[in-house]
């Protein structure tokens, strides 16, 4: 009630007591007791009055709503790894809203540098690796998710000067998250992540009704996951990473399934969904595809993997020390909800589509993602025993597909760009010591699938 307000009362009731004027200014439970205090001794109907605005007045006060305990936001899936949408609190005291990766493969904490800048982390360098206090918490769909458990957040320094203030920095090169989303903060949670429908889902324990068949999962105190699982009949305990975007399995195991096998396919380069960022060694890789494999509670057929040396795998996925013989990836992950019930040690898979899209039906480029956006050939596959590429080589760069450039893209975006039908072709443009060229690529049928054992099995690729 304004001063005016006060005074149009006064007179309409005939009361001339100016101490009320203050207690009816600030209309509050507190207020109105002064004011009876105040008017002992009149009239009771002026009392009455009093009580019945200061109360209709409370009575409209907006009353905050609870904060959510659940949450669904949609997703973006860029080169299998789940992107959502993270609102981050920044020294000036604003948010910002950024790209997150959903990473339960990794309890680290990463941070691009530009996000760091702006969030006021300081930061303590040894080379390319920078290190400092996260931010305290974040937000997701408007749901507040403490950092509590995260000791220092990790920002790669490997960047092009121009590209730092930029959202397009990212946490590597190739991608578009600024901020990770590790196992550490994760596993105090119910997580479901939906691929098919493009949706993730955050709660506090117990809040999310999952679907689909449950299966007992080790959690270690990280929060990464490892699954028992079953190869031609023998128990392997392998993790689940989602936060990667393909499968991998340890040199051992890996080579001794191709040596009891030599009808599955197999290939050496990492095209596709396989080529992760572009390392000197993805050159390299050798795939293999599995016709059946049993993860948890599901049989996953045609399973798409890579060979890794022990020690790298170990170093990748083992930070706990939990052992494990190698991690299923996104790649294999797509037709499913997966359901992370980390309180109750506990993952369902809800199956969400049956089709299996093509994954390997693209050109046998293998990509280099650089710290300025572009993106370099680190080398070509071969394709039925000769180069699939024979006008490219190793160095040379990629300026656009199709006449779309590729510079400021995420390597799942140019992947996109690369994929197709059999026999298709691509127009790529490539650029090799400043001189530009035009090059015709046709799309391959890579890793052809393995047919299962009452069927004629198909030529290896």
């Amino acid at each position: 009630m304004a001063a005016g307000e006060g005074a149009h009362f006064f007179a309409a009731y005939g009361c001339h007591n100016r101490a009320l004027v203050p207690a009816l200014r600030t209309p509050s439970r507190y207020n109105l007791l002064m004011a009876v205090r105040i008017t002992t001794g009149q009239t009771a109907l002026t009392t009455l009055a009093l009580v019945a605005i200061v109360w209709a007045q409370d009575a409209h006060k907006p009353t905050a709503p609870p904060p959510p305990t659940a949450v669904t936001v949609p997703a973006s899936i860029d080169h299998g790894r789940v992107m959502i949408d993270v609102d981050l609190p920044l020294a000036d005291g604003s948010m910002l809203r950024v790209k997150g990766w959903v990473n339960d493969g990794n309890p680290d904490l990463y941070l691009s540098q530009r996000v760091a800048k702006l969030a006021g982390v300081e930061l303590a360098c040894a080379g390319d690796i920078c290190s400092g206090k996260p931010p305290s918490q974040i937000g997701i769909g408007g749901m507040e998710i403490p950092l509590s458990a995260v000791n220092q957040a990790s920002v790669s320094q490997a960047q092009s000067p121009q590209k730092v203030d930029s959202a397009a920095s990212g946490l590597a090169a190739g991608m578009a998250g600024e901020i990770s989303i590790p196992s550490t903060v994760l596993r105090h949670y119910d997580v479901l992540i939906d691929y098919p429908g493009r949706k993730f889902t955050i709660g506090e324990p117990g809040t999310i009704h999952f679907k689909g068949i449950g299966s007992k999962i080790q959690v270690d105190e990280n929060g990464l996951i490892g699954v028992s699982s079953k190869i031609e009949n023998k128990t392997y305990r392998l993790a689940l990473d989602t936060g990667s975007s393909f499968s991998f399995l340890a040199r051992g195991l890996f080579d001794t399934l191709a040596a009891t096998h030599p009808d599955w396919p197999r290939m050496t380069g990492a095209v596709g969904p396989a080529n992760m960022q572009g390392a000197n060694e993805e050159v390299t890789w050798k795939l293999m595809r599995i016709d059946r494999l049993q993860f948890g509670p599901v049989y996953l057929t045609d399973v798409a993997v890579a060979s890794l040396a022990k020690d790298s795998f170990l170093f990748s996925s083992g930070r706990a020390g939990m052992a494990a013989a190698g991690l299923i990836g996104a790649n294999s992950l797509m037709n499913y909800r997966i359901g992370l019930d980390y309180a109750h040690s506990t993952v369902y898979f809800d199956i969400g589509r049956t089709f299996n899209f093509p994954d390997f039906d693209v050109i046998g480029l293998i990509l280099r993602s650089e710290h300025d956006g572009s993106f370099a050939v680190a080398g070509v596959a071969d394709f039925d025993g000769k180069s699939s590429l024979p006008g490219v080589q190793a160095g040379d760069q990629l300026v656009a597909v199709d006449g779309i450039p590729v510079a400021g893209s995420t390597l799942g975006q140019v992947w996109s760009m690369l994929e197709g039908l059999p026999g298709q072709e691509r127009r790529l443009t490539i650029t090799r010591a400043g001189k530009e060229m035009a090059v015709a690529a046709t799309v391959r049928h890579f890793l052809a699938e393995a047919e299962q054992s009452d069927a004629p099995k198909r030529k290896s690729r």
